[in-house]
């Protein structure tokens, strides 16, 4: 079982990385780069594409801790 949670961690933190990069700051982000902002008006994140990346990176989040926390506990045995 720890054989498939290792890989799962792995692959789920550098995505996890790479979608929290892609998040617009203050001043744009990398979205900005793939077309996800549209000026200053839409800051709130209303666009689409900021609405459908926060949803992946909290569910690549989710899997992440899921995946971590079960490798704590077979580790702990």
């Amino acid at each position: 079982m720890l054989y498939l949670l290792l890989p799962l961690q792995i692959l789920s933190a550098i995505a996890l990385l790479f979608l929290v990069l892609l998040h617009s700051g203050r001043g744009g982000g990398l979205s900005d780069l793939l077309g996800g902002g549209q000026g200053s008006a839409n800051a709130a994140g209303s666009t689409v594409m900021e609405r459908n990346l926060d949803r992946l990176t909290i569910v690549v989040a989710l899997v992440f801790v899921f995946a971590t926390m079960g490798t704590a506990l077979l580790l702990d045995l």
